[in-house]
């Protein structure tokens, strides 16, 4: 007992500060002298002190008599009082059971007179937030219960379950052994103790329970899911399920019996730390008033159990001593603002990095926005971070076979016959058809024959070049007999070739390629 209430007397006098404190700012916690985040946990302090407690019974409405029981060596006698719930110097109010406790000057909230089993007495505290409760405790202005127990809530009093029971019967009252032992099995389970009752005072008698005594993965809390769910609490619930009459109740002044047996408590204390998972090392009041957290090391959430939006490469951790598991942002290349978190891919990368880029800006794609998206190319001179890191690729919408170009140099896919970076010309020896499959064509040629003289019969161009001198100038009036096809004969090569008419008027092939006005 003496621990605790030295833990508590160390947490309180901590708040100190030195008038020359606010000169500098105190190094912060999280962080270590070379900025390195590091495992960092809040102040212990009684985190009931000065809030409210909703009690099931409270003296004093309408106002009673209620008397106390003192013992002077092996005589017993009491002392008489009223309580009046309307008079400031004779109420009992439940504001007393978390308000400064000063031993010269006891004030004690107190409930009814005889309210006995299987009537239950219950005082209800919420505290406003997760907490890692370490202890909670109770000291009694009337004598300690014969039966009671404590209870603990995760979800704001929504459901309860039970931390200990402290009982003479234990198995009557709350279908206990007595003492169980703990062991790993059951280390995240409520025991019965009749332990309470050694040495029983009238008054001034505490009763505290400590979260870990005796749990044989205390040693290692860091690792230790159980007993970090176990400790964790936002809300603390004692009930007192029967008092202790110490057999007076058989006593021939029954009235005066039943007024002197009552539950009254002079300090009720829930010692622990707000729990933030070694991401803060203080609680703080939120714009609605809620106490939460002040996370570090890139984390969010009332108890720092998140890490904080973009930063989802790697999976969320509690602090540890040795290490602080800080939340790692998504390497996105500044063209991302959110994204996710991948364990496959985490897992692949030897539990390096996870995270997954969503919607990728400036023309970008990929896990990490780091290459262009299709219709686009990389700018080598500009970094992969660079809002114009790509450009679009503006493939003609005839002459390329597709809108995706090269990422490097940009030169998108051609037709067959098409040239030019982005397919906008023929090709040498190519010329424009009306085609949009196939916009550009073989310049057709006339299969060549060899030179001849008068005295020969020329081959290929026996009825359109014949002449007796084997020499022929062209005409309008030697236009083929047939209506498409002109002959004519290169005395520089001296070769004959056969030219479609209709082909004569693309025979002066322009540089670039023209939609065709069908398309």
């Amino acid at each position: 007992m003496v621990s605790i209430i030295g833990m508590v007397a160390g947490a309180r006098g901590g708040y100190g500060m030195s008038m020359f404190a606010a000169q500098s700012s105190p190094p912060d916690p999280c962080y270590d002298e070379n900025g390195n985040p590091r495992r960092c946990i809040p102040d212990f302090v009684n985190s009931a002190f000065g809030k409210d407690v909703r009690v099931s019974s409270t003296c004093g409405t309408p106002a009673s008599r209620y008397c106390v029981v003192t013992e002077k060596g092996e005589e017993r006698s009491r002392d008489c009082n009223i309580c009046d719930a309307t008079d400031p110097k004779k109420t009992h109010p439940p504001a007393y059971l978390t308000d400064l406790n000063n031993p010269h000057n006891l004030t004690c909230w107190q409930s009814e007179n005889y309210v006995q089993y299987p009537q239950n007495v219950t005082l209800t505290l919420s505290l406003g937030k997760k907490f890692e409760v370490t202890y909670v405790s109770l000291q009694f202005c009337s004598p300690r219960p014969e039966s009671m127990a404590i209870f603990k809530s995760m979800d704001y009093g929504k459901t309860w379950v039970p931390f200990q029971f402290y009982s003479t019967q234990c198995k009557k009252m709350y279908n206990k052994p007595s003492k169980a032992a703990i062991t790993k099995q059951n280390e995240q389970e409520a025991i019965c103790t009749d332990s309470h009752t050694d040495m029983q005072p009238l008054t001034g008698g505490l009763i505290a329970f400590s979260t870990l005594d005796g749990r044989p993965s205390a040693h290692d809390f860091d690792n230790s899911p159980v007993l970090q769910d176990w400790v964790t609490a936002t809300d603390i619930k004692v009930t007192f399920n029967r008092l202790h009459t110490f057999g007076d109740e058989n006593e021939d002044d029954s009235e005066l019996a039943r007024d002197s047996y009552f539950y009254a408590v002079s300090d009720l204390q829930v010692g622990g730390r707000c729990k933030c998972n070694g991401h803060a090392s203080k609680c703080v009041k939120d714009r609605e008033g809620n106490l939460v957290c002040e996370c570090k090391h890139n984390t969010a959430g009332p108890e720092c159990d998140r890490c904080k939006p973009f930063h989802y490469d790697r999976p969320w951790q509690r602090a540890t001593a040795r290490e602080a598991n800080e939340c790692v942002a998504c390497h996105c290349n500044l063209h991302a603002r959110r994204c996710r978190f991948n364990m496959e891919l985490y897992k692949l990368s030897g539990r390096r990095s996870g995270g997954v880029c969503l919607n990728c800006r400036h023309n970008t794609a990929g896990r990490h926005c780091h290459y262009c998206k299709e219709g686009y190319y990389r700018d080598m001179t500009k970094a992969i971070s660079h809002r114009r890191a790509c450009k679009a690729c503006d493939c003609h919408p005839v002459g390329a076979a597709g809108k995706t170009c090269n990422q490097t140099t940009g030169q998108c896919p051609c037709k067959d016959g098409v040239t030019g970076i982005t397919c906008n010309r023929c090709a040498k020896g190519y010329q424009q058809s009306r085609s949009p499959i196939a916009p550009c064509i073989k310049i057709p040629v006339a299969a060549p024959t060899a030179t001849y003289s008068s005295s020969e019969e020329p081959t290929d161009c026996d009825s359109h070049c014949k002449t007796p001198k084997g020499k022929m100038k062209v005409t309008m009036k030697k236009y083929c007999k047939k209506d498409f096809v002109l002959t004519a004969y290169s005395e520089a090569k001296g070769l004959c070739y056969s030219i479609k008419a209709c082909e004569l008027s693309r025979f002066l092939q322009m540089d670039t390629l023209k939609v065709p006005r069908s398309i």
